[in-house]
């Protein structure tokens, strides 16, 4: 823990079109400006945020002293089971590190013993997720090409967000994940059985017992919470339906084309503008697949992260109400009992302790990760318009060139009226 607290907003909404500051991305003047009578074009636009952008990614760049990397992902078949291993490549300056650069082989579940251990550690940390370990698409082929590099994306981008973090990059399980060659010692070295289940049991106590008073500053981020999980679980489904339709009208788009091609060999005189019209189809149908496949890698995974960002939210904020309960039912025992007082007392100062450090936790994350969050989107929704403005405007030069091949010389047309 850092020890410190630092101050943070609680009463923002996610994607409150009223807000000034969620506004900031479309409050660009693209109209008129001075000395400019001319609007801006859609591409001038583009390079406007994208040079943004890059600056921000470039001041990022400069200030990480840990560099990781995932890759190369292999599978390994044994007698009992068939898994992947990812290959994890660290490149660092910290002075903690024994080396400069390290190169381990990881499997998903090792990626599952770093995350928990993490949250044992740091209950109130809002620690990145993981991608989940099945979904339906991966259910019926779990080891296709795409299945495991959308997840070797989502591992290698969950240990560049516990890098950037100021105080879960420096975690022993950190260093130990990337550092060793075997980490099954340090798996066995995780919390018992019989002390997880103690862990289970307390928290399923405090939840039937309840929370009396929540701080206010910790009823507004449940808020805001719920109502983040709510919209950015609706844009997600919306999304993906989208992309659905989006390729149902690609198959059609590819029908269309051929019928255009069939037609010219039985009209003579309209051969070549029909065949013009199946080049056109045929051009369009490319970039329509470019796109959507652009929404697929690009745009889908960011809002899927952070739906799963909203639940480990959620169970943050559980937890941290866990604390408080159990210290306020030995603060209560405590008022009632006469007997062991001085015994009851230093286990309630204790949970005041803890609590505390739990609170000033989830209060120094918060704000952080509402900018990461909102540096994450908007990157998203930046680069997803302008894949859009490039769909546009090459389907236009495509239709608009096939105008130009069909316009009639007025010398044909003169000639034409003549005969």
């Amino acid at each position: 823990m850092s020890g410190q607290t630092v101050p943070a907003d609680f009463s923002g909404h996610m994607l409150d079109l009223d807000e000034d500051e969620d506004l900031e991305v479309f409050s660009k003047n693209i109209s008129l400006t001075d000395g400019n009578p001319e609007p801006n074009s859609p591409s001038s636009m583009v390079n406007q945020y994208r040079l943004e952008e890059d600056d921000e990614q470039q001041h990022d760049a400069n200030a990480k002293d840990i560099f990781i990397t995932v890759d190369n992902p292999e599978s390994h078949v044994t007698a009992i089971e068939t898994f992947i291993m990812y290959r994890v490549i660290t490149k660092t300056t910290r002075s903690e590190f024994d080396s400069c650069e390290y190169e381990v082989r990881r499997r998903y579940q090792d990626f599952l013993w770093l995350r928990s251990r993490l949250e044992e550690n740091h209950p109130t940390l809002i620690i990145h997720p993981l991608p989940e370990k099945f979904v339906m698409k991966g259910m019926m082929d779990r080891f296709n090409n795409d299945f495991i590099e959308n997840r070797r994306k989502a591992l290698h981008r969950f240990l560049n967000k516990i890098s950037e973090h100021p105080i879960l990059s420096y975690s022993e399980h950190f260093k130990v994940f990337l550092t060793a060659q075997e980490l099954a010692p340090h798996r066995k070295q995780g919390a018992g059985f019989l002390s997880r289940m103690g862990e289970t049991m307390r928290a399923v106590a405090n939840s039937v017992r309840g929370l009396r008073s929540r701080p206010e500053e910790f009823t507004l981020v449940q808020e805001y919470v719920e109502d983040f999980s709510s919209k950015i679980s609706c844009v997600d489904k919306v999304t993906q339906r989208i992309i659905k339709e989006d390729r149902e009208y690609l198959d059609e788009l590819k029908q269309y084309g051929p019928t255009y091609t069939q037609w010219a060999g039985l009209e003579e005189e309209l051969a070549d503008p029909l065949k013009a019209v199946a080049s056109c189809v045929d051009q369009c149908s490319k970039e329509s697949e470019e796109q959507i496949n652009h929404l697929s890698e690009v745009l889908v995974p960011t809002l899927h992260e952070y739906v799963l960002c909203a639940e480990t939210l959620k169970a943050v904020l559980k937890r941290r109400d866990n604390i408080q309960t159990e210290f306020e039912a030995k603060n209560e025992a405590l008022a009632s009992r006469k007997v062991d007082q001085e015994a009851l007392q230093e286990e309630v100062d204790g949970l005041a302790d803890r609590m505390e450090l739990a609170n000033n936790a989830l209060k120094g994350d918060w704000p952080r990760w509402k900018n990461s969050m909102r540096t994450d989107l908007k990157s998203a929704f930046i680069s997803t318009a302008e894949k859009n403005v490039d769909y546009y405007e090459k389907c236009l030069a495509v239709w608009e060139s096939f105008l130009l091949c069909q316009k009639v010389e007025p010398s044909e047309q003169r000639h034409g009226e003549d005969i």
